[in-house]
């Protein structure tokens, strides 16, 4: 399991230094001051107009990027450091929770494709690490010099709950690099924010995009070694 153990290793320092690297950014974007004065809130609002969303609400939650967008009660949900600041990092996190608003008022396929997905991949997390351990304790006991690799049919299992919620992963990817360029689009093309705004704005969508690259690809990491344990007679 040393394999396993690295790439963990790896999957989290690289998160941390992606994570770390986006609070930088958005705090350093929270000092640049809108020349428009207008808040999150306001922002969210004016997009949603723009768009002719007349039915989505624009709401206040606890915590620091925190901020999503709620398909079912169709609220875009502002964390308290976007809501009412008056920034580039705040015009941007709106704006893209917006933009995943406009996506589903568009029925843009990929997020209807990861809304229908929900369902199983929330039961495929809450099984996936009893079933994998499962498989490789059951996979060790049976293993003989003739099949060195022993019983691996429940490690297939947990092979196939981890490719669903990897699949999840990548389809997340474009859903968030759409959101992000509608959002980018509006900001530009409506004059809300300057240049110098704009670059802002850009600089930490970009960043935050890269938090689900790194997530997405660590996924696969794993799962490609634990498909390694099942296929490829690998034992540590």
């Amino acid at each position: 399991m040393s394999g396993y153990y690295l790439i963990i290793g790896i999957s989290m320092l690289l998160s941390w230094i992606v994570s770390a690297r986006l609070k930088s950014k958005f705090e350093y974007y929270s000092k640049v001051h809108l020349r428009n004065g207008l808040s999150g809130k306001e922002i969210a609002e004016k997009m949603l107009r723009d768009h002719g969303i007349t039915d989505v609400q624009v709401v206040s939650i606890p915590g620091q990027l925190t901020d999503h967008y709620n398909p079912e009660t169709k609220t875009v949900n502002l964390s308290e450091g976007v809501y009412m600041q008056r920034n580039a990092a705040a015009a941007a996190v709106a704006a893209h929770e917006c933009g995943h608003a406009v996506q589903h008022a568009i029925g843009y396929s990929m997020l209807q494709l990861r809304s229908k997905m929900v369902p199983i991949v929330n039961i495929s997390s809450h099984l996936l690490q009893y079933v994998l351990l499962a498989g490789i304790v059951i996979m060790a006991s049976t293993s003989t010099i003739e099949d060195p690799n022993g019983n691996t049919s429940v490690l297939a299992i947990g092979v196939g709950l981890f490719a669903i919620t990897t699949l999840f992963a990548f389809v997340t990817l474009p859903v968030e690099y759409d959101a992000s360029n509608r959002a980018l689009k509006w900001l530009e093309s409506t004059g809300t924010v300057s240049r110098e705004e704009y670059a802002g704005a850009a600089d930490s969508l970009k960043w935050a995009a890269r938090t689900y690259v790194v997530a997405a690809l660590g996924s696969l990491a794993q799962l490609l070694y634990f498909a390694s344990m099942l296929f490829g007679n690998r034992r540590d």
